[in-house]
C-alpha cells in the first residue's frame, strides 16, 4: 500500500455539478475528469472500505460513531482508522471529533456524483425484460 495522499475534491461541489460528469455510456471522459474520479474509485475498490461506507450511509441519523463502526469488524481499530482515513482523503466522508469519539457522515453529493457517472443514461444499454 502506497503511503501517497489522495486528493480531496471541492467539498463545494454541488448536487448541479454532479451532472456535469456524463455518464460513461454518452461520452468519454476527458483525461481530467478521469483523474479527478479514479481516486474515489479506488478509494472503494476495498471490501473494508466499501463495508465502510455502506455502515456509515445506512446509519440512523446518517451518521455514526467509530465505535459502532469497530465492532462490526474483526479488525483492530487502528485498521478501521487507516480505511476511515483513506476514504475522507478521497472525500468521500467526513468527521468531526466529540469528546473521545469522532464521528462520520458521507458527503451525499460526492456519492451522486459517482452514481452520475456509472447510472444508466441510455435505453440502447437496459435490460430487457
Amino acid at each position: 500500500m502506497s503511503n501517497r495522499s489522495l486528493p480531496i475534491l471541492d467539498a463545494d461541489v454541488d448536487r448541479a455539478d454532479a451532472a456535469c460528469c456524463a455518464p460513461l455510456t454518452c461520452q468519454p471522459l476527458s483525461e481530467s475528469e478521469a483523474a479527478e474520479l479514479a481516486p474515489l474509485f479506488k478509494a472503494i475498490a476495498d471490501p473494508v472500505r466499501l463495508r465502510l461506507l455502506s455502515l456509515i450511509a445506512c446509519h440512523e441519523g446518517g451518521e455514526t460513531c467509530v465505535c459502532d463502526l469497530t465492532a462490526a469488524f474483526d479488525l483492530t481499530p487502528p485498521t478501521i482508522s487507516h480505511h476511515l482515513k483513506i476514504l475522507k482523503q478521497a472525500g468521500l466522508i467526513d468527521s468531526e471529533r466529540r469528546g473521545t469519539w469522532v464521528y462520520y457522515w458521507i458527503k451525499p453529493e460526492v456519492l451522486a456524483r459517482m452514481s452520475a457517472l456509472i447510472g444508466p443514461a441510455s435505453p440502447a444499454f437496459a435490460v430487457a425484460g
